[in-house]
């Protein structure tokens, strides 16, 4: 086994210091725009273009990452990505007014794109190929921990200091990343070929990426189709992607090599790396948000909650990589076991109630983190793994540009669900409240005893009954709605253990997945 040199730890270290710094920002500025709002005069459909632009820059930089990391050169485009991303910072938590603050976000964005595939690709080349596992179960842990910490730290902030902070703490932290990498980070032996950008492709590239993060992002709070815009942007989208994909395949050079999904392995690789990013994005959202609107919990409170189960999946990863190296198990059992673990998760968490405490997501959680872990790796390194080292950078891009697609998918199907199923059982529960129904009237009585225990009259009393009897109907809606989320997203995971048998179509385990890659390093 090859050793790992102290400079190839520092590497190690350094990219995954960046990439986490990008991760976390995805999700800590979440917790402090109440914070923002008041304090910029924002409205909340202003604030959230805060999130939105900056998730939109993201997406079109990871899927160009490949391409300028060939272009400028993986070190030092690297290096730049971290730079753009420290000096967007300082200007986003300087910021006086929101639309200063929006922009520098989508700066932020873009220098933030550019750092979680180059990372990845920088790690796979740092390492030797039979310590791809190993270099793949760090590139996890920074992967899954990273958006789960973000609204731990983001809730104290918020708590103990100002929403200015959750951006100059990466000032320090990219002033020394950005250092390291100058000096530590060596360009790759593996070098793609590529022409000049090709600016029709870049342009139809934002297009169709970033109105379709738009769409995502803002659907389901403007009505979908029922506002022009979301409309406009939909054909847009559609249009500019079919057009963008038909001229990957026929330039020689393209910004994005498509072409890589033409391997099986990795195409199938790929589709699962969106489904895996469906299931850590939705949640990860879906369960905070259950805590903090149901249960009353505070953002530091669910930041805690959340992280028992993060730190699972990230010391997953080291045990999932010796399993892999030391055993014949196949990756895609333990793929299959990771989802079996996804999907006891959601059964478990599917009978919440108003009286669920926090001792009742520990275990969902844990195994929630061990299944990630399982899926994570396995995944992962048998998508990457058929690739020659020069595809690695594309790949990779792809390969997360993917992924991330899946968490806003799944975000917005999870969000878009619990609008439109919280008012069915809204109703439904209306069906069976009548003062001719016992135990309404009852209810009814009681609420009315109680206002009137405070001083209001009996007018009042029963008119902050009946609107006390429609919150509570409300809230049991919404407990109904979230438990029957967590079930869907249980048989959707359910539905996608036979479909592991695809990677049959290149060998039963990851002996002939080598055999591929000695071919592929004969070329």
């Amino acid at each position: 086994m090859a050793k790992i040199t102290l400079d190839k730890w520092i590497v190690v270290i350094t990219v995954i210091t960046a990439s986490m710094m990008q991760l976390i920002d995805t999700s800590i500025v979440n917790v402090t725009l109440t914070q923002m709002m008041g304090n910029l005069g924002a409205s909340l459909g202003d604030i959230s273009w805060v999130v939105t632009g900056y998730t939109a820059a993201n997406v079109v930089m990871i899927t160009l990452s490949g391409w300028m990391s060939a272009k400028m050169g993986r070190k030092n485009y690297f290096t730049a990505s971290i730079i753009l991303f420290t000096v967007a910072s300082i200007f986003c938590g300087t910021s006086t007014s929101i639309s200063q603050l929006i922009i520098f976000r989508i700066i932020q964005g873009l220098g933030g794109g550019g750092l979680l595939s180059t990372a990845q690709a920088i790690l796979i080349d740092t390492f030797p190929r039979e310590e791809m596992g190993k270099a793949n179960a760090i590139f996890g842990m920074g992967m899954i921990i990273g958006p789960s910490i973000g609204p731990t730290l983001g809730g104290y902030i918020t708590d103990h200091l100002s929403w200015h902070w959750v951006f100059f703490i990466n000032i320090p932290i990219g002033i020394i990343a950005a250092i390291l990498s100058s000096l530590y980070i060596k360009e790759s032996k593996h070098m793609m070929k590529t022409g000049k950008m090709d600016w029709l492709a870049l342009a139809l590239l934002i297009i169709f990426i970033g109105a379709l993060q738009i769409i995502l992002e803002k659907g389901e709070s403007e009505d979908w189709f029922e506002t022009p815009y979301i409309t406009i942007l939909t054909i847009s989208s559609i249009l500019a992607g079919i057009f963008f994909i038909r001229r990957q395949l026929t330039v020689e050079h393209p910004i994005l090599n498509i072409r890589l999904l033409k391997n099986n392995q990795f195409s199938i690789g790929t589709f699962f790396g969106f489904i895996q990013g469906i299931g850590l994005y939705a949640s990860v959202f879906i369960i905070p948000v259950f805590c903090q609107s149901m249960l009353g919990y505070t953002a530091q409170q669910t930041g805690w909650l959340m992280l028992p189960g993060s730190l699972a999946a990230g010391l997953m990863m080291p045990v999932v990589a010796v399993i892999m190296k030391k055993t014949k198990i196949s990756p895609v059992v333990l793929a299959g076991i990771g989802f079996s673990l996804f999907i006891l998760f959601v059964w478990m968490l599917s009978g919440m109630n108003m009286n669920t405490n926090a001792e009742a997501f520990f275990w969902p959680l844990i195994l929630r983190g061990i299944g990630l872990g399982l899926l994570f790796m396995p995944l992962l390194t048998i998508t990457i793994y058929p690739l020659h080292n020069r595809d690695i950078p594309q790949a990779t891009a792809l390969s997360n540009m993917v992924r991330q697609l899946g968490g806003s998918f799944g975000i917005a199907v999870a969000t878009t669900y619990i609008s439109v199923r919280a008012v069915l059982h809204y109703d439904r529960l209306s069906e069976h409240v009548s003062m001719y129904d016992q135990s309404s009237f009852d209810r009814f009585n009681s609420y009315t005893r109680l206002f009137m225990s405070k001083g209001y009259d009996l007018a009042s009393s029963q008119l902050s009954a009946l609107t006390a009897l429609k919150g509570s109907m409300y809230k049991q809606a919404m407990i109904l709605t979230y438990n029957d989320v967590f079930l869907i997203v249980g048989v959707f995971f359910a539905f996608c253990i036979p479909l592991l048998l695809l990677f049959r179509l290149k060998g039963k385990n990851i002996e002939k997945v080598e055999q591929q890659v000695e071919m592929h390093l004969v070329d």
